[in-house]
């Protein structure tokens, strides 16, 4: 096994301010991030890998979280939220869920493909093209279900693998890619941890540890790497972070509180991390 990887789960734009704290306060606790061999991002950990992996340092990721910058407005309905869990929790089959999601996504009625291209792009800055730092941004193709991890060498604009993996079944519209059609990347696993076999270390931020539906948690995929000898830390919200980012991961006016929550856990836990995180890619180390 060689090389570190940082793996940053999904989580709307609640989750997605909680993660940056986590990664500021990480980095203010002498945790250097961006010298991970590889960053693996899933729909929100996929904005804000692109932008870190791109060169973004974490504290400013996280103080536009506090001013307000970086909204995303969704507007989830009532009925889009019963058809999304009617159809994610209907069966008991992984495999199945995930297809019936993917069939639900493809016939409803959405706001216009467009419109979450413009956010996507909106949200990634300047990083319009796919960093040096080795990138890995999931998806689930529609139709069969299968999760995907686009690189630099997919053929695929980043902008487009990161709207792909932010595509929320019944909210935003399936992306067209390489001939197939995307869904959200936390479809079946909101941090796909599994995608981390065969690197010596992993740390892995997962706002929502669990998918919705028959889904492995990211604590089963973590206990999966540990016992393959993958040396796994994984942070998900404590008790106050849960307070501070409530039920509603779409409520822009939690993101200050819910980053503030990340930042005083990431900070916490920089110690730890820093005596597990090799070394060479700890700062100051």
């Amino acid at each position: 096994m060689n090389g570190t990887a940082l793996v940053l789960g999904g989580g709307g734009p609640v989750g997605g301010a909680w993660l940056t704290g986590v990664l500021a306060g990480l980095t203010a606790g002498g945790i250097d991030l961006t010298t991970a061999d590889t960053v693996i991002g899933t729909s929100a950990g996929a904005v804000f890998g692109a932008r870190l992996a791109s060169g973004e340092p974490a504290r400013e990721l996280y103080e536009r979280q506090l001013a307000d910058l970086d909204r995303v407005e969704m507007g989830i309905t009532a009925a889009q939220t019963f058809r999304f869990l009617w159809a994610a929790m209907a069966t008991r089959n992984p495999e199945r869920s995930v297809r019936r999601l993917g069939h639900a996504a493809l016939t409803a009625r959405t706001t216009p493909a467009h419109d979450l291209s413009e956010t996507v792009r909106t949200l990634l800055r300047d990083a319009t093209t796919w960093p040096a730092q080795a990138l890995r941004i999931t998806a689930v193709d529609a139709e069969t279900g299968s999760v995907e991890a686009f690189d630099a060498g997919s053929g695929l604009d980043l902008a487009d693998a990161v709207a792909a993996s932010c595509a929320v079944p019944l909210v935003w519209p399936p992306t067209a890619a390489l001939g197939r059609r995307w869904i959200d990347g936390g479809t079946r696993s909101t941090g796909n941890l599994q995608l981390a076999a065969g690197h010596r270390q992993v740390l892995a931020v997962s706002p929502v540890p669990t998918a919705v539906g028959p889904h492995p948690s990211a604590q089963q995929q973590a206990a999966k790497l540990r016992a393959a000898g993958t040396h796994t830390t994984l942070i998900t919200p404590d008790a106050d972070a849960r307070r501070a980012m409530g039920r509603n991961l779409t409520a822009n006016a939690r993101r200050p509180a819910a980053a503030r929550a990340g930042h005083r856990q990431g900070a916490a836990l920089a110690a730890s991390v820093a005596r597990t995180w090799p070394a060479e890619h700890t700062i100051g180390g």
